[in-house]
């Protein structure tokens, strides 16, 4: 009787030109603060439901690992709909407008009042210095710590998951002398954990080789899809006091976004 009756409400809704929204899918790491999680407590999440509803739609969370092989194996095979958090331009799909921007970070410890920006500090020399290990290679800044003469003082740390908290502990208990870590975890791990840390901007932002340490951040759709990506993009102008609000609370070091970036 239930399911009768539900479908019956359907067919009115239809004979009457309700439409029903199709759900928003969101591709999602399930375990990636402060990013996404599966209990959606990260950032990532809270944004995208905000952008979904704005959209008038229901977000789903597909829960799915994005390493190497995931836009061609899932998400460009139409596992989902949108995907978080990808640098404006990524080859390969379709960007947003920009939610935020950020960069990599020198963290060192409180106590010991480096104020490290640059590459060049001599102060880098003065023991072990934290990577993040994207798949099997050190994360950008590693190009010019090696071309400084710093190979030796690398250690790399997890950058996913559940352990990805431990470079920016490390340099909280002196296991390193310092790091350079993506700002929007950095952020967040620093102000949950009340580790006492200082966060700092790499300078300058794009490497003498042209490698970027600044990225605009935006959500990613598949190229065919023009209308979600106009929808989103309409919705990110509409939300942006309540998404930069979610940022802060998530404690993104942020840059400004440039005006001509679209």
């Amino acid at each position: 009787m239930c399911s009768r009756f539900l479908r019956l409400i359907v067919v009115a809704m239809a004979a009457a030109g309700i439409a029903m929204a199709t759900p928003l899918r969101i591709c999602a790491d399930p375990d990636n603060l402060p990013y996404s999680n599966r209990a959606a407590q990260g950032f990532d999440n809270r944004i995208a439901v905000l952008i979904a509803h704005e959209i008038g739609r229901e977000p789903e969370f597909v829960w799915a690992r994005s390493r190497r092989g995931f836009l061609r194996e899932r998400f460009n095979t139409g596992a989902c709909d949108a995907l978080m958090g990808v640098p404006q331009g990524m080859r390969g799909v379709a960007t947003s407008a920009p939610y935020y921007r950020s960069s990599y970070v020198f963290v060192t410890p409180k106590s010991g009042h480096l104020e490290i920006t640059s590459f060049d500090d001599p102060q880098l020399d003065r023991g072990r210095i934290g990577l993040q290990v994207l798949e099997e290679n050190y994360a950008p800044p590693s190009l010019p710590l090696i071309r400084a003469g710093h190979a030796a003082q690398l250690v790399g740390f997890e950058a996913f998951g559940e352990q990805s908290a431990d470079i920016v502990r490390a340099v909280a208990d002196g296991r390193i002398a310092c790091a350079v870590v993506w700002g929007p975890l950095a952020g967040y791990y620093a102000q949950r954990d009340r580790l006492p840390v200082a966060l700092r901007a790499v300078s300058p932002t794009v490497d003498a080789s042209g490698v970027p340490f600044t990225f605009a951040i935006a959500i990613a759709v598949r190229e065919k899809d023009s209308e979600l990506l106009h929808q989103i993009n309409q919705a990110l102008a509409r939300l942006q006091p309540e998404v930069g609000a979610i940022l802060d609370r998530y404690n993104v070091p942020q840059a400004a976004i440039a005006k001509e970036v679209r």
